[in-house]
């Protein structure tokens, strides 16, 4: 793709190949998109506490598959400006494909740890499901707020700790090396990392659980997860067992918690 820019990345090689392409990103949002209980979907709102004024600059960290933008040419339209990046070039032509070229809209390859852009670039930066895997965080928000304008606002959406990976990872007695989540930036931390960078944060949490009535959709879905890796060892059988004991008239419950936080100043 010929407007595909290739910025500086340092990133973990692990994350790396887990988001090389879309195909287990992929997976992980139809998932949620059929069994979340809140009709509004996490995307939607999302995009729903974003104050967005015509013209405006913006920078997305960590764009993925861009699904947040797409049936939404109406918001895309009001900015000046839409920088999409992600370290993933695979990742990035996905969201290429999905949004489209617009006259506003500029694809490039970056890592939030070493941003090419110069100081109060821009309006608005949005880093949503992803700073749990910047390996110099406070590094990645201080060029966040080098790169903001003295006005701008930072939204960066993440999950909590008391989350279905916590309960599945009960159900199927993992611990230690077995069970090791991400807690790098979560809804109960995310805050205190902020302040190293900005002073006014606001916290939001979006309520919603998954009410699961297809079990091989859950397998499907486990094994898609970087965190439970442990249980691709499992056999198939196995698996299914112990979540259908957990099962209530073969419907699974599980909890989820996520939310955003709002930084400016």
């Amino acid at each position: 793709m010929g407007n595909i820019k290739i910025g500086s990345s340092n990133n973990s090689e692990e994350v790396k190949e887990q988001y090389q392409t879309s195909k287990g990103l992929d997976t992980r949002i139809s998932f949620h998109d059929k069994y979340s209980t809140n009709m509004q979907g996490y995307g939607n709102w999302i995009v729903s506490n974003y104050e967005i004024i015509k013209g405006m600059k913006v920078l997305e960290l960590g764009c993925g598959t861009g699904s947040i933008w797409m049936g939404r040419d109406d918001v895309l339209d009001m900015f000046g400006k839409l920088v999409l990046t992600d370290f993933s070039e695979g990742m990035l032509n996905t969201a290429h494909e999905n949004i489209g070229d617009k006259d506003n809209t500029e694809y490039l390859v970056a890592d939030i740890q070493d941003l090419p852009f110069g100081d109060n670039s821009f309006d608005m930066v949005i880093a949503n499901s992803m700073l749990y895997h910047v390996p110099d965080i406070e590094k990645g928000i201080k060029e966040v707020r080098r790169v903001l304008k003295d006005d701008g606002v930072f939204y960066c959406a993440t999950l909590g700790e008391n989350n279905f990976v916590e309960q599945l990872a009960e159900w199927f007695r993992l611990d230690g090396e077995k069970f090791n989540p991400n807690h790098n930036f979560t809804m109960q931390n995310g805050e205190q990392i902020l302040r190293t960078a900005f002073s006014d944060i606001e916290a939001r949490f979006y309520k919603d659980s998954l009410h699961i009535t297809d079990i091989d959709d859950l397998v499907d879905y486990l094994r898609s997860l970087a965190s439970l890796k442990a249980l691709n060892d499992v056999p198939l059988e196995r698996l299914k067992e112990i979540i259908t004991e957990h099962s209530v008239n073969g419907v699974v419950d599980l909890p989820k918690e996520y939310g955003m936080f709002i930084a400016k100043g």
